[in-house]
């Protein structure tokens, strides 16, 4: 197909990598610094394997943009509660998904716009705090 097709497979491979790694490391101490870090390296090591430099830093971008975005649901499921292994095993299913779209042509770069526009707007969209029958204790 041409170099713009494989550059968007490592975008969106290095997407997969870095949401799985933030599923995986998103809630320990310093997991997203190293989830960040462990993304980077495998999305430049995948990349520069299938491509050359540009695979490399299509990689890079992809592994860097899908754990920032991934680390927001992360924490955010963290904070209503969630648990650890089922905050893995469901962005560890969705790094699957997305790394398996990449593979159909353009779909890479779409996914590289879309997943941190579903991640901000998930944030955004913060529940509020239910009261329950606190406020009937009144």
């Amino acid at each position: 197909m041409g170099d713009w097709y494989e550059i968007g497979v490592m975008l969106g491979i290095g997407l997969g990598a870095g949401v799985l790694c933030a599923g995986l490391l998103g809630r320990l101490r310093f997991g997203l610094v190293s989830a960040t870090v462990a993304a980077t390296v495998a999305g430049a090591v995948v990349g520069s394997l299938v491509e050359g430099w540009s695979g490399a830093g299509g990689g890079i971008v992809g592994a860097v943009v899908g754990t920032v975005s991934a680390g927001t649901i992360a924490l955010g499921a963290a904070r209503r509660g969630a648990t650890i292994g089922g905050t893995a095993f469901l962005l560890g299913a969705a790094a699957i998904v997305v790394a398996a779209l990449a593979l159909v042509p353009v779909v890479g770069y779409v996914e590289a716009v879309l997943v941190p526009a579903l991640a901000a707007r998930r944030a955004r969209s913060a529940p509020q705090k239910y009261a329950g029958l606190r406020s009937l204790a009144k």
